[in-house]
């Protein structure tokens, strides 16, 4: 939530600006003011949020919040379900708005301003009169002069409207509260904020140009919400902050539905919580997933049956497989010395997330910059490169060398700065070496800029001798002593500094890019268990559906329910006993012959006389309950009226779940 706010203060300066411009005309009464009036123009912004609505709902909350701390406390948030008509807008725009308080500095307890909303009509003439009233006994308490900007509230608040979706709203409630309002500007200093999902050309395609141009929009763009997952991977996974690690499949199926599902950057982080959960939930030994300083009370505090558990954990058995036999003994025997390794492997794997993230982040300063970008542009493309595998020994790696092996010098130099920003500020106590080496390069590209002269082998003919020999033997034999001159030319001192710099970093790379799963105890840290994640945020509703209604005790879980393989339980709802029936029927059912099927079923508890039950001789209310369970199965889309027959249904769904 704090990153969020962090990235949307700019925009929120920049709108707290615009309204403090729109509305400081009306305390003045300035001719731009008066000429806004005489055109009844109403200040509008534009606020264009992309098309990840549901994390609308969060930035339009930070927003009233930062409008009513800072600008006016007359603030209504509007949305489309709420005003299908004008009257609704109408009656929920006055009724946001008359139950506000006016906090005023100077006012008593007994002195806020409430009006009730069903005492007064929901017009725009009465909200005038409210504003005025409250407007009036605001000034009763202060000095008659416009405040300073240290106050909280202007003399005359103007009143914020926001319409958060501005697409779903009928284009005939817009047409007429924008008019209605426009004729009202000069006594209430109104100001709009339309949400945008999609584009600002949406105003003009729902507003006729009579009315839009009754508005005076300004554009207000978000940052996209790529740039604000990639803040969110950078500030909570890319740190060594947080113990808590996501697994390479995991993020990568967090990612997938971020891009292919939703763009919402709050599921992202939902899915980021449920991880959480079920890490510390299923996995017994999560107790561990602690900070640096933590560690040695928390393995001191370990169970012998947590001790047991951490000898079962597959890279905790690798590792005492790569030791000595006399070793191998203490860990799988004695607790106290496998306490010992397991603090010192801990504390290892601490130092291996100081260590890795800087790297990553230098390597991703050169990887970024290349012109077809092997390992992906963002860094989190290049997190889930190396948590994958060895990145070093994949082609993509392979190409990004080869592209950078041919980099200008400016280019080398820049990243070699950035290189040393990123280790100098890390945590890592490792990087005394390599940032003396970095800078050590940087002198020698200095030295070589400085040099008036380079010394160049140029062993080929002028171009004027090349025009003298016209013969297709002598052309031939030119071209190839050339192409041997180039195979043979000596390396410039450029070049070969550049080699070495890329070699210095491949060095770096697999050095402290080991992928996480080949660090002993990563399971502690890490959240591997893609499976579980893709069952709770991949929606599978058919399956979910069939699964209900072919056995409701998995969800009701009433022991009355149980039934044996294909049999049909009296006790099921109607619903079920209806969706099992109409599996064993073909592509057309009869609704005669299906009515009879359930009502031997549902009369199948009522003794030995319900198989006397005929159809000419159906109980009303059976009637009833299967009429309504057909209604609600044709609803869910499995079945449909026929148009062969008029007493047939058709089926719409085929084959198992």
């Amino acid at each position: 939530q704090q990153i969020q706010e962090d990235l949307n203060k700019q925009l929120f300066d920049n709108l707290v600006s615009f309204l403090r411009r729109s509305h400081s005309g009306f305390q003045e009464k300035t001719t731009e003011w008066t000429c806004r009036m005489k055109t009844r123009e109403i200040p509008t912004a534009a606020l264009v949020l992309g098309v990840n609505v549901t994390d609308h709902d969060l930035t339009f909350k930070s927003l009233t919040e930062v409008l009513h701390n800072n600008v006016t406390p007359y603030i209504a948030l509007l949305e489309a379900k709420d005003c299908p008509g004008i009257k609704n807008l109408m009656r929920k725009l006055i009724g946001q708005l008359m139950n506000c308080r006016v906090d005023v500095d100077s006012l008593e307890e007994e002195d806020y301003v409430q009006v009730s909303q069903n005492r007064i009509p929901c017009s725009m003439t009465s909200l005038i009169s409210w504003y005025e009233s409250v407007t009036k006994k605001t000034d009763a308490g202060t000095p008659r002069k416009r405040r300073t900007s240290s106050s909280r509230h202007w003399q005359s608040p103007p009143v914020v409207v926001m319409f958060q979706d501005m697409e779903s709203f009928t284009t005939r409630v817009l047409q007429d509260f924008i008019v209605i309002s426009s004729q009202h500007i000069h006594e209430l200093p109104l100001v709009l904020i339309f949400g945008i999902a999609t584009s600002p050309m949406i105003i003009h395609n729902l507003l006729p140009h009579s009315v839009s141009s009754l508005l005076c929009i300004e554009l207000f763009q978000s940052l996209s919400c790529k740039e604000h997952l990639s803040t969110i991977i950078d500030k909570l996974l890319l740190t060594a902050q947080f113990p808590f690690k996501l697994g390479e499949k995991v993020l990568q199926v967090l990612i997938n539905i971020f891009l292919y599902h939703d763009f919402s950057v709050q599921n992202f982080v939902k899915g980021f919580q449920l991880c959480i959960l079920e890490h510390f939930f299923c996995q017994p030994l999560s107790v561990l997933c602690c900070q640096l300083g933590d560690v040695k009370k928390k393995v001191n505090s370990l169970s012998h049956n947590q001790c047991e558990n951490i000898r079962r954990l597959p890279s905790f058995r690798r590792y005492v497989e790569s030791q000595a036999s006399e070793q191998q003994i203490a860990l799988l025997t004695e607790d106290n010395s496998l306490k010992e390794t397991i603090q010192k492997l801990l504390e290892d794997l601490h130092i291996y997330h100081e260590n890795y993230i800087p790297v990553l982040r230098c390597l991703h300063v050169f990887t970024s910059s290349l012109p077809k970008y092997p390992l992906g542009k963002q860094i989190r493309e290049l997190h889930c490169a190396c948590l994958e595998n060895r990145v070093w020994e994949t082609e993509e790696y392979e190409s990004s060398l080869q592209l950078a092996r041919m980099l200008n010098r400016s280019d080398l130099v820049t990243m070699l700065q950035q290189c040393v920003e990123i280790l100098v500020s890390s945590p890592g106590k490792e990087f005394d070496e390599p940032v003396e080496k970095l800078k050590e390069f940087l002198t020698q590209f200095q030295k070589l800029e400085e040099e008036a002269f380079q010394e160049w082998d140029v062993s080929v003919s002028s171009p004027k001798e090349l025009q003298k020999k016209t013969d297709l033997y002598h052309l031939q034999k030119t071209l190839l002593e050339l192409k041997e001159s180039r195979r043979s030319k000596k390396l410039t001192k450029f070049e070969m500094l550049r080699f070495e710099v890329i070699e210095y970093i491949d060095s770096l790379v697999r050095n402290y890019l080991v992928p996480a799963d080949h660090k002993t105890l990563h399971e502690i840290m890490y959240f591997n268990t893609a499976s579980v994640l893709r069952e709770h945020l991949n929606a599978a509703p058919r399956i979910a559906l069939h699964t209900a209604l072919n056995n409701p005790y998995s969800y009701l879980e009433n022991q009355a329910l149980k039934s044996d393989g294909g049999s049909i339980s009296n006790k099921a709802p109607d619903i079920c006993i209806v969706y099992k029936l109409h599996l064993e029927c073909g592509r057309l059912i009869n609704l005669s012959d299906w009515l009879e099927a359930f009502s031997t079923v549902v009369m199948g508890a009522e003794g030995p006389n319900a198989d006397a039950a005929s159809s000419d001789h159906v109980d009303d209310v059976i009637h009833a309950r299967f009429i309504r369970a057909v209604s609600e199965l044709e609803l869910l889309g499995f079945i449909k009226p026929s148009k062969q027959k008029a007493d047939h249904m058709a089926r719409l769904t085929w084959g198992g779940c």
